[in-house]
Formats: structure tokens, C-alpha cells, sequence
């Protein structure tokens, strides 16, 4: 029979040491890697939560009402964040060429060097990791989450999302 406090150690560590942990600080590793490097690159103004914007923008125009269900976030929130960043210079927002009622959004110069700095410095920390963990380990663990990711059939995420370009 375990003590009161042993039960609580238990759970504590499986708390602390689940799956969604694991991947939480791996995720947030990883982030800060990037938001330091866009930093040093001149793009002190960018902050994580605009990533919303970017992992789910592309560089075609897109409605509001697909980025928020993407980055699976209100409408209101996303045209917040949308906001400002229009009024940086990294997005415009523009009255959709099919429906006069919606808006699409489409990155400026400013945007797509942006992405273009931020696609450069995430090779850089994926090669960092491969260089701690091993190019071969990180290919595996990288695959293994789009397979799941795949079988999860997350809606919201469209089907090229999954795909590998290693």
C-alpha cells in the first residue's frame, strides 16, 4: 500500500513527464530557437503568438475565416492579430475578389522575407537537433508525429500539412 505522499509523487511525475509534455517542450524549444534567431535577423516586432498567422498563411491569399480555422482560434481573435500585423507591414488585407463581403489575406514583401528568414532559421534549428540527437533519430521522431498526425485526420489541418520535404 503506497503512502498518501507516494501517491502523489506518482502522480506528479506522470504529470509532468507525459507524452503532451514531451512534445510541449520540445515545441517550445524550438520556438524560442526561431523567435531568438528572428530577432537577430531584425524582426524584434515578431512575436510567438503571430505565429498563428504564419504556420497557417502560405503565400497565396487566404479568407479570415480559414486562417482562424486553422490556427483553430476565433474569428475575432485572428482579425486581432490580423490587425496588427497589417499595421506592421507583413500582411494586407483584401476585399475578396469572389465574394465582395469577405476579406483574403495576402503577405507583403515584408511578409514573405519574413517567412523566407523564418524557413531559414528553422533548418538551422533542425540541424542543431540533429546534431544533439542524430540526423537519423530526428527523421524517425519526425515521421512517426506525421503518421500520426495523418491517422488523427485533423480537419482543420489541410492534407499537404502532413507531408515531408526530408
Amino acid at each position: 500500500m503506497k503512502t498518501t505522499a507516494e501517491t502523489n509523487q506518482d502522480i506528479a511525475f506522470g504529470l509532468s513527464t507525459n507524452l503532451s509534455r514531451l512534445l510541449r517542450e520540445f515545441s517550445r524549444d524550438f520556438e524560442r530557437r526561431i523567435w531568438r534567431g528572428l530577432a537577430a535577423r531584425g524582426y524584434p516586432d515578431i512575436r510567438p503568438s503571430h505565429s498563428t498567422v504564419f504556420a497557417n498563411l502560405g503565400l497565396g491569399a487566404v479568407r479570415v475565416t480559414v486562417l482562424a480555422e486553422r490556427a483553430q482560434v476565433t474569428q475575432q481573435a485572428m482579425g486581432k492579430m490580423l490587425k496588427e500585423l497589417e499595421r506592421m507591414g507583413y500582411v494586407v488585407r483584401d476585399v475578396d475578389s469572389t465574394d465582395r463581403r469577405a476579406r483574403e489575406i495576402r503577405l507583403t514583401g515584408k511578409g514573405i522575407a519574413l517567412s523566407s528568414a523564418a524557413l531559414e532559421i528553422v533548418e538551422e534549428v533542425r540541424s542543431y537537433y540533429a546534431s544533439k540527437i542524430g540526423e537519423s533519430e530526428l527523421d524517425q521522431l519526425e515521421q512517426s508525429l506525421r503518421r500520426a498526425v495523418q491517422k488523427l485526420e485533423l480537419e482543420y489541418l489541410p492534407e499537404s500539412w502532413a507531408e515531408s520535404k526530408h
